[in-house]
């Protein structure tokens, strides 16, 4: 037998075997055509790079892994077992392969990512989610095999038109100082939030009610400002980093292993679990076996799951910084004890009467603003090669009426500019409008930009649950936490993972 077939036969049988381990999906990618083609260059004597070593035993070779650090520098090794580690896993970026699979260890914010994007384009995903030291180290990485590069090239979705317009865009507005943060604009906020913490105190033990009011606006407020520190890339979002787990009890962990994935995948039925909600709220008919009796009601009660929200999301924060500690993950520790001040303080200063329904005053709050712009527009049942578009088509945008509510929904009212660029300071998002506006008539985009006002983008969202309440049950639709797709909720990858269990 050729030596490569050999190799090729090894790969497939451990690739076999950590899928059932693991319980780990395979890409869509041709995977065997991949390894045959990977193990029969690795055999060649004339292989870039050398990837293959006698090992002595019976005169068979083995393949070579890449191992990096946390830099991006990497070496080759001996191949280990790929139930404890892979040796091929190929990304594009910029038009370019790169062979991650020494990096996914090291990558600071877990393997995860990096296997979603097996066999994919990560270029969109790369730009909008890393700090411009990031984005240049991967140009340090060892690129891929030729032979899979070019199998590769041949299955992936080439990249579109909108795409390369908007990378043009992107380093347009990167150039202009789009990025820089208005600090101005930043102690306005802060001096507003620290307002709101002050009067909660001040009027918890005389006029409870409105230490409940004042309690639960700060809680959304500091959401809204952890939100723009997590996903910035600037020195000072970097020193705001933990503001949210002091001042919200929210995780920056749990809070990017999930809402990092919603924002790469948005709208992704079984993978996006911003719109897996079920049983309480369903956003499309389900499959009869998953159905529940709460649906024919849920627009009538959907204000009770909308405030569950924040607690659900402190109780996934705090099962996130546990594991996270136990993995030793970088800054775990750091996070933890953040969250244990914020408890403290919260538990000492403010009694139960006040602090207890003000967490579920700012879960319908924040239900109300983040679910509108989404769930009312395009699910998609597969993945989607072409980011941008992509963003276009599943988010809509609100056009708040008045400055409270302009403070109020924090941001989030210009959900397209966020989705498009997250790591962009919140303060930029008016002026970015209208140059998403024209952008989308340029590019011809489906549905171009969408917006609707605050009280109209509600009612859309209450006639989606009104209609999914009515609807019959549609045998086979996708199921909310995994139908085969790659970076399913129910691998085991996130906070919701495993969340109802299929009977």
């Amino acid at each position: 037998m050729p030596l490569y077939l050999k190799v090729a036969l090894q790969a497939l049988l451990i690739s076999a075997s950590q899928n059932v381990s693991s319980g780990f999906v395979t890409p869509s990618r041709a995977s065997l055509t991949n390894q045959l083609l990977h193990a029969k260059n690795l055999s060649s004597p004339s292989s870039l790079k050398s990837s293959v070593v006698a090992d002595g035993v019976n005169g068979v070779s083995a393949p070579q892994a890449w191992d990096c650090d946390e830099e991006a520098n990497c070496v080759q090794v001996d191949a280990c077992d790929e139930e404890v580690c892979r040796t091929t896993l190929d990304v594009r970026i910029h038009g370019e392969w790169y062979d991650l699979s020494g990096w996914r260890k090291a990558h600071p914010a877990g393997a995860h990512w990096i296997d979603w994007y097996d066999g994919r384009d990560a270029t969109e995903v790369m730009d909008a989610f890393h700090s411009e030291k990031a984005r240049s180290m991967w140009q340090r990485l060892p690129k891929s095999d030729p032979a899979t590069a070019a199998e590769l090239e041949k299955q992936v979705v080439p990249d579109s038109s909108t795409q390369i317009a908007f990378r043009e865009l992107r380093e347009k507005l990167a150039a202009e100082g789009w990025w820089e943060r208005d600090m101005v604009h930043e102690s306005k906020l802060f001096g507003i939030w620290v307002s709101l913490v002050v009067g909660a105190v001040t009027t918890a033990h005389s006029v409870p009610l409105l230490s409940i009011l004042f309690t639960g606006l700060a809680m959304t407020n500091a959401g809204w400002l952890g939100h723009d520190y997590i996903h910035g890339v600037d020195k000072f979002s970097d020193k705001m980093r933990l503001f949210t787990a002091a001042a919200a009890g929210l995780g920056p962990t749990w809070w990017s292993d999930k809402h990092n994935k919603h924002h790469a995948l948005t709208n992704e039925m079984g993978v996006d679990e911003d719109i897996a909600t079920d049983p309480f709220l369903y956003t499309w008919a389900p499959d009869p076996k998953y159905d529940s009796p709460l649906r024919k009601i849920q627009h009538w009660i959907f204000f009770i799951p909308f405030s569950f929200l924040f607690a659900l999301w402190r109780v996934d924060t705090i099962k996130v910084i546990v594991e996270a500690v136990e993995q030793k993950r970088p800054g775990a520790k750091t996070e933890l004890y953040a969250l244990m001040a914020h408890y403290l303080v919260l538990l000492t200063v403010l009694p139960l009467n006040v602090w207890a329904p003000a967490v579920f005053f700012s879960g319908l709050l924040s239900a109300l603003i983040v679910t509108p712009t989404h769930q009312s527009e395009e699910l998609f049942e597969d993945y989607q090669p072409d980011f941008v578009t992509a963003q276009f088509q599943s988010t809509r945008n609100a056009v708040t009426t008045n400055p409270f509510s302009e403070w109020l929904w924090g941001g989030m009212q210009y959900q397209l500019e966020h989705h498009l660029f997250p790591s962009m300071p919140r303060s930029k998002y008016p002026a970015l409008r209208e140059i998403l506006i024209k952008f989308a008539e340029d590019n011809k985009i489906p549905g171009g930009y969408r917006e609707s006002g605050e009280f109209e983008i509600l009612k859309m969202n209450w006639n989606l649950y009104r209609d999914v309440a009515n609807a019959d049950p549609v045998p086979g639709a996708p199921y909310s936490r995994g139908h085969g797709q790659l970076g399913a909720i129910n691998l085991g990858l996130s906070p919701a993972a495993q969340g109802f269990k299929l009977k």
